[in-house]
């Protein structure tokens, strides 16, 4: 019988002393400090994108806040015209005229200070970023020039929100004189 020595090292495996640590290679080295540059830019990069989604949904939720309060006052600014027509129509039919006259005039004022302003039509040359010729009529004036506003149109701020529904003239009516 064959007596194993217990302290002889195992054949095929590698000498496991405390002097045979294995070194890590420049290429290890250099590999494990890449990858902890990336994973440190890949949080940055999350935290970036988690940053901006929430940006752009605080930014909906306050352009969503603004629309909702300049509709609310403008609104309120409308309702004193609601207000006013009801008690036009509770009024004498002798009064009913300058009250609606008066109600005009408070809806202009509310309409301007919206920065909301009529488009000034009649006796005007057509023009067709500011007026919607619905009809062509014979007349006395120039070819082109507006005759009727059947609908005011309006800006807002310089934009054009309703085009001018207008009748524009044909050309001049010649009179025969010689009959």
């Amino acid at each position: 019988m064959e007596v194993e020595d217990i302290h002889a090292e195992p054949e095929g495996k590698p000498d496991a002393s405390p002097d045979s640590v294995p070194v890590a290679s420049p290429q290890d080295l250099e590999r494990e400090e890449l990858k902890k540059r990336y994973d440190a830019l890949n949080d940055q990069f999350m935290r970036l994108a988690a940053d901006f989604d929430n940006y752009r949904k605080r930014t909906a939720r306050e352009r969503e806040t603004i629309t909702q309060t300049a509709n609310e006052r403008f609104a309120v600014d409308i309702l004193e015209v609601a207000d006013n027509l009801e008690r036009a129509l509770k009024s004498d039919d002798g009064h009913l005229r300058d009250g609606v006259i008066l109600i005009r005039q408070l809806l202009e004022g509310i309409l301007a200070r919206h920065g909301i302003t009529p488009i000034d039509a009649l006796k005007k040359p057509f023009n067709p970023t500011l007026h919607e010729a619905i009809v062509h009529i014979p007349t006395d004036e120039d070819a082109g020039i507006v005759v009727d506003e059947v609908a005011r149109g309006y800006r807002m701020h310089e934009k054009v929100i309703r085009y001018a529904k207008v009748a524009v003239s044909k050309e001049k009516i010649i009179q025969n004189t010689e009959e």
